[in-house]
């Protein structure tokens, strides 16, 4: 079993009106807050016999249906996995 974390942001140049209310609201509390960038992000384990054949499925993943071509950025990273970390509670 691998473990992948994906994260799909949105491409420079897209609104990202979730980034700029939460920016405007941090700044209203007080903080020195200049940008909010919101992204979503995946952890998938899936049965793969290498780390490049994992990341090889997640990027058919991406491009089949977590990203948006025409918005969206996405990047993947294989996981270290712990002995029995995978079971439910651990």
């Amino acid at each position: 079993m691998k473990r992948v974390r994906v994260e799909i942001r949105l491409k420079p140049g897209h609104f990202d009106p979730e980034g700029d209310v939460t920016a405007k609201s941090l700044r209203d509390l007080g903080f020195a807050v200049s940008k909010v960038s919101v992204s979503k992000a995946y952890t998938i384990d899936l049965e793969a016999k290498s780390d490049s054949a994992a990341v090889e499925a997640a990027n058919a993943m991406c491009r089949k249906l977590l990203a948006n071509p025409t918005k969206d950025n996405f990047s993947v990273e294989v996981l270290k996995v712990e002995e029995g970390a995978h079971k439910e509670g651990k």
